[in-house]
């Protein structure tokens, strides 16, 4: 077992080395700040030229997966670092090269919804929420817009990004999105489970070589690479310069109504 940034992503490597198990440390919300984010590119990081490695299990401490990026980042002289390295973070998890299953508990909001998007496999306990509500913020997830009508297809997507509602994990796989886990198991010995049955047995190279050309056959890099960019500076040039965009940041840090003017 190893840590990473004062505990803040716990890597554990099980079945023979063959799966690493990264648990976002920092209950109960797990929040993606820059130290998170940075704790888990560097594990990654570590993994990514592992031949053996099968499979990468990403999770939350807690109870929960996570509540989502930092709204403390998100304001106006933090926000284009912010989404510079949560960005750089999605397409590390888009572009590795060995399937990433997210095992979702209890609440994966924002940033962290956009995490999982990007991850090849998704298993959620029957408790799961998943949902951008940036937009009651008056922002946007660039993630969200970037790959979600691939990722979701685009009338769930456009629906999720423009009402900010959450995805219950019973509708969530209704849409082909994950798989509920059974309440009454330990939700790792159910992933393991699976991964014993369905990938222990292949070769990792295969499961390398499988992973990169599915993922730019269907287009999953490219959306990644350009259109992320696209959307990301879309918020930086609309959404940041804007009174709303700060606003409904600055209202929920203060814990307050927020004031729109529709611009």
């Amino acid at each position: 077992m190893t840590t990473t940034a004062e505990n803040l992503v716990v890597a554990t490597r099980l079945e023979d080395g063959a799966v690493l198990d990264l648990r976002l440390n920092r209950p109960k919300a797990n929040i993606l700040d820059a130290a998170m984010m940075a704790a888990l590119s560097a594990e990654l990081t570590a993994a990514v030229g592992d031949k053996d490695l099968k499979l990468v299990v990403l999770r939350g401490t807690g109870g929960h997966f996570s509540f989502g990026a930092s709204v403390e980042e998100h304001q106006k002289a933090q926000a284009p670092g912010m989404l510079a390295g949560f960005h750089a973070l999605i397409r590390q998890l888009g572009h590795f090269p060995v399937p990433v299953a997210a095992l979702i508990e209890g609440q994966c909001l924002g940033g962290a919804f956009e995490v999982v998007l990007v991850c090849h496999l998704l298993f959620a306990t029957p408790n799961a929420q998943l949902g951008c509500p940036e937009i009651r913020l008056g922002v946007l997830p660039p993630v969200l817009a970037a790959v979600g009508a691939q990722r979701l297809g685009g009338a769930l997507a456009e629906r999720l990004l423009l009402t900010g509602a959450s995805l219950p994990a019973a509708e969530a796989q209704q849409h082909g999105l994950l798989t509920i886990l059974d309440g009454e198991v330990p939700p790792l010995d159910q992933v393991l489970a699976w991964y014993r049955k369905h990938l222990a047995g292949l070769s990792a190279f295969a499961l390398r070589q499988g992973t990169k050309a599915i993922r730019q056959g269907s287009g999953l890099f490219a959306a990644l690479d350009g259109g992320l960019a696209e959307a990301e500076a879309l918020y930086l040039r609309e959404i940041l310069p804007s009174h709303d965009g700060n606003e409904g940041i600055d209202a929920f840090l203060a814990r307050r109504p927020a004031k729109w003017v529709n611009g």
